[in-house]
């Protein structure tokens, strides 16, 4: 299917915010949260919707609000349209990093086309591959938004659907920040009146940056050069899956887990993750004493005090981890595990958040991919808490979220909400081929999941 059908660009332009204030032409200062993520590729989601039916829908007039309804909400999130910018110091030598608006062709558009149709994606085992054409950035790195857009809205479209794909420079938001972004760009889409206005977003980020009460907003790195700032990991080939989970298969999974261990406290991602990770780590064979774990990248907004807004702007997540051995997870029930990574996340609370912070300030450092990257653990990211169906763009509900070639390593497992919501769940597995051959056939997860595939 890849070889025949390529992706086409019919046009390409940059966006500019309808409206540039004098505010939005000052740089924004990156926070402690921000700047160790130079090497993370861009975020890269979107969905996958079915042509509209009725005769009127007309292509040209759905780019066009597209790009118009962006430029509105782009007034709001103007550090979208910025580039980034890292300026050297000389006593003591360092680097200090921002956004920047000025001389930015602000956010870029894409509209392009593809002889697929809805059922070529959705219905083979595994997301096809050139569903990474979807997406603009393809193996950017944030570092590389000195140059490139931080955000591009690529609109593809199918022979019988729409692709609406965004790439947002992980530098300058997280998944809170990328869906909170999403879900106005759909908002203010939807508002367009007969005579052609949009409205404005009725939910404006928080775009003033976090740092500690006292810490001076403009961090000087201790580096001397750009090229010490970020590394470029060349992953291996993966097998994407997508597994679903209905809400009445997760409420046996996360009852079963808290009777094991006499509690409620387990929640529900936190068994769905016990599961992975054992499952996972039977398909890799590792050896009893060898130690995994199961990261998290955890919201840190309401976790510190005073909380901050979920419309914060920006990254403010933190890599939360819970460990075994392999002989402890497989000795122990699913309760022992979803209890241990609870245990994990209880202990991430403010005191823990703001001494990473403070320690970060005395010794300032960038994460290098080819080190983050743990072989004997698994990744959890993303939320079904995020709405991403919610994003109809006036074409109804999405058929599929999806996401591009970013970010992705063995191990690697994105959670959606499941399509038809009430609390079922998606997971997006990344595996090595032979990892997934294995975790496919594993009867832990057969015994819980629904299905797999798009929808």
């Amino acid at each position: 299917m890849e070889s025949s059908s390529t992706l086409k660009i019919i046009s390409d332009s940059f966006i500019k915010p309808r409206i540039i204030s004098q505010e939005s032409n000052k740089p924004i200062y990156l926070s402690p949260w921000d700047l160790p993520w130079f090497s993370l590729n861009y975020i890269q989601e979107g969905l996958l919707f079915r042509s509209p039916e009725n005769q009127d829908f007309s292509i040209a007039t759905f780019l066009q609000d597209l790009k118009d309804s962006l430029s509105v909400t782009l007034t709001h999130f103007y550090p979208l349209a910025a580039r980034l910018a890292t300026v050297k110091r000389q006593n003591p030598p360092s680097l200090t990093a921002f956004s920047n608006l000025e001389n930015s062709p602000g956010a870029r558009f894409i509209h392009a086309t593809v002889g697929l149709r809805v059922s070529d994606i959705i219905e083979p085992t595994d997301v096809p591959l050139i569903v990474h054409s979807f997406f603009d950035h393809h193996q950017a790195i944030a570092h590389d938004g000195h140059e490139l857009s931080l955000l591009t809205c690529q609109a593809t479209e199918l022979i019988d659907g729409i692709f609406i794909g965004v790439s947002v420079n992980h530098m300058v938001a997280d998944g809170t920040s990328f869906w909170h972004f999403f879900n106005s760009w759909s908002e203010v889409f939807r508002s367009k009146t007969r005579d052609g206005r949009f409205a404005p977003v009725s939910r404006p980020p928080i775009l003033k940056r976090w740092v500690p009460e006292g810490s001076d907003p403009i961090i000087k790195l201790p580096f001397t050069d750009n090229n010490e700032l970020f590394d470029r990991h060349n992953r291996p080939f993966l097998r994407e899956r997508i597994f679903r989970f209905s809400s009445d298969s997760l409420s046996k999974l996360k009852s079963k887990a808290n009777s094991e261990c006499d509690t409620t406290k387990i929640s529900t991602l936190q068994v769905l993750s016990a599961v992975v990770w054992r499952c996972v780590t039977r398909a890799r064979r590792l050896p009893e004493n060898q130690e995994t774990g199961c990261k998290f990248a955890v919201n840190n907004r309401s976790r510190v005090s005073p909380p901050v807004p979920e419309a914060y702007f920006g990254n403010m997540v933190s890599i939360v981890r819970g460990t075994a051995t392999v002989g402890q997870l497989m000795d122990h029930g699913i309760g022992w595990a979803a209890l241990r990574l609870h245990q994990a996340l209880v202990k991430h609370d403010d005191k823990a958040i703001k001494g990473f912070v403070d320690s970060w300030l005395k010794n300032p450092f960038v994460v290098k991919m080819g080190e983050y990257v743990d072989p004997n653990s698994i990744q959890m990211g993303s939320s079904p808490r995020f709405d991403m169906y919610g994003n109809e763009f006036g074409l109804g509900k999405g058929v599929a979220v999806l996401s591009g070639y970013a970010n992705k390593f063995d191990g690697k497992v994105s959670v959606f909400p499941g399509r038809n919501g009430g609390g079922s769940v998606d997971l997006e597995v990344c595996l090595l081929p032979e990892n997934m051959a294995a975790f496919e056939c594993d009867e832990e997860l057969l015994s819980v999941v629904i299905g797999e595939g798009a929808i």
